[in-house]
């Protein structure tokens, strides 16, 4: 069970009390990412949240923010995506009060040194440099500039180079000021703790947070009309391939259909895809399938790392998976593949930061916030015409999309992206 409450500042507070458990996790989530970001503010988003760690006028330096937390055996961290920033923190639960304090205080009082900045800058470029490094790191990045060019949701988190470099202190704490506001964020705590003492808690840590206008992320474009391949050549040992299709929103009736459709072709060694491509074919090591879901939209994702003259046989035999699934689902694998993914939920809810971000996300992202039950009972109703509905909706040609990277002649795909 989870309680809200909105401050008068307009933060929005959300809470799950578990008093079986020695932790508390807290976790601050901000309307800030790619999506809300200009093409020439690409990034600004990522650079803010690692300068956050930086240092604040209390605790100027890195060392001392993170001795704070690692001196009462926590963890502090925080990341960047599309759609939102979180700074989290989980600790003992006698420590609760430290971990506000330290979030608040990096939110709220962090002093950007400009020499900082500048060391901050080599570190990010250095991280964009190892994304190219890592081709299959490289390749997820290359789906997304195929699924959205030229638009936020298509862009790296990270920005490129050439933002990094160019981004000004000013211009940072310009996007600051205007997205890390109190009707911007939520914060969810969840550990043995109760709302009543989160709320007195945070109130006094986050109550000063002014309400402001904010910058409202940018929608996506779905223009596509027919299938889009790119080949980025590497010389590498291995090719590595994303094939991907755009898929549901978060707020879609059938988003729950779409994460057990993949869960049933990719996730896990039991699935289609794996004993189809690498136990009965032998043509990849690793290969597997994944969902995201956006505020107005979506992709469905399946990796896999081959031979490099292997890529025109494992493109044609995952196409003939999403085929196959098509003409049906027998009812002992719907089973079984509803078991695994409740299985699999109610195994990562046992760590107060997955209930956290479970309860905190909903909450930003939705406005609304499905329990565990919730959500095993909309899994229990899919039926296996729904899975091959919404087959049938998204698997078709205009909608695929190849990215590959490795030593492979884009010719070689031509005409492969027919289902």
């Amino acid at each position: 069970m989870h309680r809200k409450t909105t401050l008068d500042n307009g933060l929005r507070i959300v809470s799950a009390t578990i008093p079986h458990v020695h932790s508390v996790s807290v976790a601050v989530i901000v309307g800030a990412g790619s999506r809300y970001e200009r093409p020439e503010q690409a990034g600004i988003s990522h650079f803010i949240e690692h300068l956050c760690f930086k240092g604040t006028k209390r605790r100027p330096t890195s060392k001392e923010i993170s001795e704070a937390i690692e001196g009462v055996g926590g963890m502090l961290n925080g990341g960047t995506d599309k759609e939102l920033t979180i700074y989290w923190c989980k600790v003992a639960q006698p420590h609760f009060a430290i971990a506000v304090d330290i979030l608040a205080d990096m939110l709220s009082h962090s002093t950007f040194n400009p020499e900082e900045i500048e060391k901050e800058r080599q570190v990010i470029i250095e991280e964009i440099n190892a994304s190219f490094d890592s081709p299959q790191y490289r390749v997820d990045l290359l789906l997304d500039e195929v699924m959205w060019p030229d638009q936020p949701l298509g862009r790296d988190v990270a920005g490129t180079k050439a933002t990094v470099a160019r981004m000004a202190r000013k211009d940072m704490l310009a996007y600051m000021s205007r997205q890390y506001v109190a009707n911007n964020a939520v914060v969810s705590v969840a550990g043995d703790v109760t709302h009543r003492d989160v709320v007195a808690g945070l109130e006094k840590c986050f109550g000063h947070w002014k309400p402001d206008s904010r910058q409202e992320w940018f929608p996506v474009d779905a223009s596509q009309t027919q299938p889009r391949l790119r080949v980025e050549e590497r010389d590498t040992e291995q090719a590595h391939l994303c094939l991907a299709v755009p898929g549901l929103s978060l707020g879609h009736p059938d988003r729950f259909t779409l994460d057990l459709l993949s869960a049933m072709l990719g996730e896990g060694m039991s699935s289609r895809l794996f004993l189809e491509i690498r136990e009965k074919k032998g043509l990849a090591y690793a290969i597997n399938s994944c969902v995201d879901h956006y505020l107005d939209t979506g992709a469905f994702t399946i990796y896999a790392g081959v031979d490099p003259k292997q890529v025109p046989a494992t493109v044609t035999a995952i196409l003939a998976e999403l085929n196959r699934i098509k003409r049906g689902v027998p009812a002992d694998e719907l089973k079984k593949t509803k078991e695994y993914c409740k299985g699999r939920m109610l195994l990562r809810m046992e760590d107060t930061r997955t209930v956290s971000s479970w309860i905190g996300g909903q909450e930003f992202l939705l406005g609304d916030i499905l329990t565990v039950e919730q959500v095993i009972s909309k899994i229990e109703a899919i039926q296996a015409r729904d899975i091959v509905r919404i087959a049938d909706q998204l698997f078709v040609d205009d909608m695929l999309n190849l990215a590959v990277v490795g030593p492979v002649d884009e010719k070689s795909l031509d005409g492969l992206l027919r289902l």
